[in-house]
């Protein structure tokens, strides 16, 4: 089981090490601005779109190894959810909007195609569960360190995903910041969960 371990660590941290360098490279888009999934829109999309499927189906897999390696099945689950929303988010894309891609207007649609109110649901399980699973680690893992430091992460995850949900609604200028924040701090978590877990 140790080599889906590994992948599931390996699907965490590069999730998050493509759609900061991504973000970065990608030229008319602003990370401190627009959200990950706009990453997904535009010519070079198909890096984010390859990378929320990838990286998912990644975490998914290791997931079915964490029950055996850490001895909870509802971590593992949680852990496997998050999973498949990172695939569902990459299969559903959000519509172009915000003055990303390059030429799209500089507003909000007053409404929303199906795709993008399908990668909408998506998203709201990932960000329910970018708090949620290391909340579950608080009552699942046994180590009092990792419990500790789990609770740390779920509390931080869950301020900077319910500022990314506030901050989306008024188009701040920092909303993809705070975003990247809450995932970040949560999937370098999920990987080091999955690093030890082979130990």
């Amino acid at each position: 089981m140790t080599p889906l371990l590994w992948s599931g660590a390996a699907g965490s941290w590069l999730f998050v090490a493509v759609f900061l360098l991504d973000g970065l490279t990608r030229p008319g888009y602003h990370p401190v601005r627009h959200p990950v999934s706009a990453l997904a829109l535009g010519p070079r999309g198909w890096v984010q779109t390859a990378n929320f499927v990838l990286c998912g189906l990644l975490v998914a897999a290791g997931a079915v190894a964490l029950p055996g390696a850490i001895g909870s099945t509802v971590l593992a689950l949680g852990v496997g959810a998050l999973g498949l929303g990172l695939v569902a988010s990459g299969a559903f894309r959000m519509d172009p909007m915000r003055g990303y891609p390059t030429g799209t207007p500089d507003t909000t649609p007053e409404e929303y195609s199906a795709r993008h109110q399908t990668h909408d649901w998506a998203g709201m399980v990932v960000f329910l569960l970018l708090p949620g699973v290391p909340f579950i680690a608080v009552f699942g893992l046994d180590d009092p360190a990792w419990r500790v430091g789990s609770g740390i992460v779920a509390a931080v995850s869950a301020v900077a995903a319910g500022a990314f949900g506030h901050l989306w609604e008024r188009d701040a200028p920092r909303t993809g910041l705070v975003q990247r924040a809450a995932i970040a701090v949560s999937l370098v978590w999920l990987g080091c969960l999955f690093a030890w877990a082979t130990t």
